[in-house]
């Protein structure tokens, strides 16, 4: 009777290490902090004159993104597939034209409980060493943009692993701004799943008539 007793200890054990090693992973420098700093610098750049995607008006009103809580089931680390030989998507955009994008390597993994798959592009004649991931999910149209929203993934040429980061998440900018022409997520990168991680809707703030 000793061994599942001591058995059953280790195991309380390993769970409440777990969980504290998740939550001090969530809480320090490692990745909330500069999580937040991002967004804080996103929308300091959407408040300036040169890089902000909203017309003037729009500018001047402006205050801040809305974002799902941080989530680390939406940080996701992936076995990529390679795709060879790396065929050319010209993939759609807003205005009816069309970017060529590399279909680089595929994602599988798991999101609640469900298995999903993505397609990972690469710009064609892209010099940062990025993957570029379009996407749309369930809250398409709700709580987030209704065209889908991206991920840009940290890719070193030959690794074999990438982190999917949904908390990173973001909208178009013509999301923010009709004028803008922006790749339309293909059918191939459907999520069956609720994302509820990343960047929401932004609505804008219409002034008060008196």
């Amino acid at each position: 009777m000793q061994r599942p007793i001591k058995l059953i200890i280790i195991a309380g054990i390993a769970l409440v290490l777990f969980y504290f090693v998740r939550e001090s992973f969530m809480s320090d420098d490692n990745y909330l902090i500069p999580l937040q700093k991002e967004r804080e610098d996103k929308d300091l750049s959407f408040r300036s004159r040169t890089n902000s995607p909203f017309e003037e008006a729009d500018r001047r009103m402006f205050t801040n993104l809305v974002y799902y809580e941080p989530n680390l089931d939406y940080r996701v680390k992936v076995k990529l597939e390679d795709i060879e030989p790396k065929d050319t998507l010209h993939m759609p955009m807003t205005n009816g034209s069309t970017e060529a994008y590399l279909r680089y390597a595929f994602a599988n993994f798991e999101l609640h409980g469900e298995p999903q798959r993505l397609t990972l592009y690469k710009k064609v004649k892209e010099q940062e060493e990025k993957l570029f991931v379009p996407f749309t999910d369930k809250t398409n149209g709700f709580d987030t943009y209704g065209g889908g929203r991206y991920l840009d993934v940290p890719f070193k040429e030959g690794a074999t692993t990438a982190t999917l980061d949904f908390n990173r998440a973001y909208s178009p900018f013509c999301a923010y701004n009709p004028e803008y022409v922006c790749p339309v997520p293909p059918k191939e990168n459907r999520l069956s799943v609720a994302v509820e991680a990343g960047e929401k809707n932004y609505e804008k703030v219409h002034p008060v008539v008196e």
